[in-house]
C-alpha cells in the first residue's frame, strides 16, 4: 500500500514534514517561497520535490501532478500559512493587529483554495494561538466558513477539529503553543493525542495518570559542543548584564520584585528580554528574529548554536540548515517542533487513514539525560549598570505602556 503521501504547503525548513516522516508518511511535494528554506530542504532530503514558488503562483493541478496525485486521492495536505497578523508579538509591537486586513492573511484563503481544488483525505493547518483568541477569532471563523462552503460545493464532509497544543506536553523540550486544525474529508472526528508529559511530577495525582516529566533543556542540548567558528557572543548594550541573571530568569530579576538590583520597572520589557535557559526546565519558545537582547540565551551566557536551536525544536540531527546564522535561526524559529508533528502524524494515520500504527518509541523524543548539573552562579552587576539603580514605575496595564502612549500622541 505504501506510505501515506503528503502535499506540504508553506513548508519552511520542514519541521512538520520531518515529524510526519518519522510517523511513516512521505512528503511528495513541498511548496516554499523562501530560498534558504528550499536549500535546507534540498540539502537534507535530496529526493524531495521542492517547488520554490509562491502559493499564489502555483495552480493546484500542478501541485497534484508533481506529487503524482489526482484530486480526491488518499493523501494529507498540511501547512502553516504565515502567521504574523495573528501573533502575540504583533500585539506587543503595534497594539491591536490588523489581522484580516493585513495582506499576509490572504495566505489562509490560498491554503483553503488548495483544499477545495485538491480534496485531500485529510488536511492539517497549524498556526499561532492568536488565530483563535477569544474576541479576535476572525481568522478561525474565516476558516470554518470556508470549510462549510467547500463541503456544500464538493459534497465533502470535512469536519474541522481544532485545539491549542503545548509542545512540551508531548516531550518537546520547549514551552511552545500552537493552534492545530485537523479535518477528514469523510467527516470522521479526530481526537487529539492526550498529553504524555507534565510539570510538577512530585504531585501524586500526576504520577497516578502515568505522565512523564517534561523533557528539559539539558535533555535536549546537554551533549552539544558548538563549533568554535560559530560566533555565539551576545551583542549590544545589555550583553554584559546577562551574566548577572540566574538560570531560568530574565530582566525581572533586576526589578524591585526580583532578587537582584532595581534596574528596571516591573514588566516594562517584553518577557524574552535577557531571558536565560534553566537546565532543569524546558526551553521557552525559540524566537525566529530575535533582537540582540532577546532570549532564550544559553546558561553559559551566550547565544544558542544552530544545532542547539534545532535540538530544542526536535529537528532530526541530519537536517542541515543553509544560509546565514540569522537565516538559520529564522528557519528554525518559524518551524513546528518535529516531535509534536510526529505525535500528530501517528494519530492521524490510525484514526483518519486506517493505517497500521507505528510501533516502538517516538523517534524524535530526546533522551532523558539523568542528573542535571547545578545551576551556574550569576556574577555581580557590572559597575556600568549600577547607575540604573533606583525607583522604576511598574507597567500600568494593557494599553497604557510607553508604546501605547506614543501611538496616542502620533494620532492626536
Amino acid at each position: 500500500m505504501g506510505k501515506p503521501k503528503i502535499i506540504s504547503l508553506f513548508t519552511g525548513a520542514g519541521g512538520m514534514d520531518y515529524g510526519f516522516e518519522a510517523a511513516g508518511f512521505e512528503t511528495v511535494v513541498a511548496l516554499e517561497f523562501d530560498h534558504d528554506c528550499c536549500d535546507s530542504l534540498r540539502t537534507s532530503r535530496p529526493h524531495l520535490s521542492v517547488m520554490e514558488r509562491s502559493i499564489f503562483d502555483v495552480p493546484t493541478g500542478e501541485l497534484l501532478e508533481t506529487g503524482g496525485l489526482r484530486r480526491g486521492d488518499e493523501f494529507v495536505l498540511m501547512g502553516g500559512p504565515p502567521c504574523q497578523p495573528f501573533s502575540k508579538s504583533s500585539y506587543w509591537a503595534r497594539g491591536a493587529a490588523r489581522r484580516l486586513d493585513d495582506p499576509r492573511a490572504d495566505t489562509l484563503s490560498a491554503y483553503m483554495r488548495v483544499v477545495e481544488e485538491a480534496l485531500p483525505s485529510v488536511f492539517v493547518l497549524e498556526n499561532v494561538t492568536g488565530l483563535a483568541f477569544s474576541g479576535k477569532d476572525e481568522g478561525l471563523r474565516l476558516l470554518l466558513d470556508k470549510v462549510q462552503r467547500i463541503n456544500a460545493a464538493t459534497r465533502s464532509h470535512y469536519k474541522p477539529c481544532f485545539q491549542v497544543l503545548n509542545a512540551a506536553s508531548y516531550g518537546v523540550p520547549q514551552m511552545r503553543e500552537r493552534f492545530v486544525l485537523v479535518a477528514s474529508r469523510d467527516g470522521a472526528p479526530f481526537a487529539f493525542p492526550a498529553p504524555t508529559h507534565a510539570e510538577g511530577l512530585d504531585k501524586p495525582a500526576l504520577l497516578d495518570v502515568g505522565l512523564l516529566p517534561y523533557r528539559t533543556a539539558w535533555d535536549a542540548i546537554g551533549d552539544v559542543n558548538p563549533d568554535a567558528e560559530e560566533d555565539l557572543a551576545v551583542k549590544g548594550k545589555w550583553a554584559e548584564l546577562l551574566p548577572s541573571i540566574p538560570e531560568g530568569q530574565n530582566y525581572l530579576f533586576h526589578t524591585d520584585r526580583g532578587g537582584g538590583l532595581p534596574l528596571f520597572g516591573w514588566r516594562r520589557r517584553f518577557w524574552t528580554f535577557l531571558l536565560k535557559l534553566a537546565k532543569n526546565r524546558p526551553s521557552w519558545t525559540i524566537q525566529a528574529q530575535p533582537g540582540p537582547a532577546v532570549g532564550p540565551f544559553h546558561w553559559e551566557n551566550r547565544r544558542l548554536s544552530v544545532r542547539e536551536l534545532a535540538r530544542i525544536q526536535t529537528f532530526p540531527d541530519d537536517v542541515q540548515f543553509q544560509g546565514t546564522r540569522s537565516s538559520a535561526q529564522r528557519q528554525i524559529g518559524n518551524a513546528v517542533p518535529s516531535l509534536m508533528a510526529e505525535v500528530l502524524g501517528r494519530s492521524i494515520r490510525t484514526q483518519l487513514l486506517g493505517r497500521t500504527p507505528v510501533r516502538g518509541p517516538l523517534k524524535l523524543l530526546p533522551p532523558a539525560r539523568g542528573p542535571v548539573p547545578a545551576p551556574e552562579k550569576p556574577i555581580p552587576v557590572p559597575e556600568d549598570f549600577r547607575k540604573l539603580v533606583g525607583e522604576h514605575e511598574a507597567h500600568p496595564g494593557t494599553g497604557k505602556g510607553y508604546g501605547a502612549k506614543s501611538r496616542l500622541r502620533s494620532v492626536a
